[in-house]
């Protein structure tokens, strides 16, 4: 299992090629050696790779919108087969997916992009956070319908350690119970603020289990990569932040 680096925690770093360039060489002087691509700035693909060769970076998933999975199906597969990326990540479900009314349009909209991309040799991966795990009138989340219409051969599930825990399960029991669908995780910590408002923390210096994720994750046969990701730094350096999840994640065996 390799660990990489979310780019969406560099955002701010990230929106023109000067910046994407220098944060690149950060990432890697840290040791990373892999990178998802979210919330960077509209520089051409082909600038993207180089940067990120340059680096000795490999692309291993992205955060793609959802026009581009409904409407630019072929040209998405075509950007990551440049990328040499596998992994085509959604974020999250729009808004209007969110409630038990229109979640199964999610579905049915997401399938055939899904089965195009199973097709293309790649995989469709969608990232939780914790509303999915909300109960519906029938009993069931949003979660459990996802994984029950949507076979683990057309959508891969980017597991967030941070809002698995948010939304209230068991994140290692989750995570060992649906390994098929674990090609990518996110790496994110929680910690306690305050009375009941918890906040993102590097890795290491919160209270997720991630040693006992780590073994998990290594015996499943199926996680390819731990992205670390850190949405909010709260005014310290997120490139510090990377620096410690790298340092913490080394430290326990990953």
């Amino acid at each position: 299992m390799q660990i990489g680096a979310q780019m969406y925690t560099l955002r701010m770093y990230a929106q023109n090629e000067a910046d994407l360039a220098r944060s690149l060489e950060k990432v890697a002087r840290i040791g990373y050696r892999a990178v998802q691509l979210s919330g960077i700035g509209p520089i051409a693909p082909q600038r993207v790779k180089k940067l990120c060769d340059d680096n000795g970076l490999e692309i291993v998933l992205t955060h793609s919108s959802e026009n581009d999975f409904l409407y630019n199906t072929d040209a998405l597969i075509e950007r990551h087969a440049l990328y040499g990326c596998r992994y085509i990540g959604l974020g999250a479900m729009a808004d209007r997916y969110r409630n038990p009314e229109w979640v199964e349009y999610f579905v049915e909209d997401f399938t055939l992009p899904a089965q195009k991309i199973k097709d293309a040799g790649m995989l469709f991966m969608y990232h939780n956070h914790c509303f999915e795990f909300a109960r519906m009138p029938d009993g069931r989340t949003m979660m459990d319908l996802l994984l029950e219409k949507m076979p683990a051969d057309i959508m891969g599930v980017t597991a967030d350690t941070y809002w698995l825990q948010y939304g209230g399960v068991d994140v290692n029991k989750w995570l060992a119970e649906h390994a098929e669908r674990l090609a990518c995780v996110h790496f994110k910590d929680w910690i306690p603020h305050g009375f009941d408002t918890p906040r993102m923390a590097a890795v290491g210096e919160g209270n997720i289990d991630f040693a006992a994720i780590i073994e998990t994750l290594k015996n499943n046969g199926v996680t390819q990569y731990a992205l670390v990701e850190q949405d909010d730094c709260y005014g310290r350096s997120p490139f510090d932040c990377l620096r410690k999840s790298f340092e913490n994640l080394k430290k326990l065996g990953c």
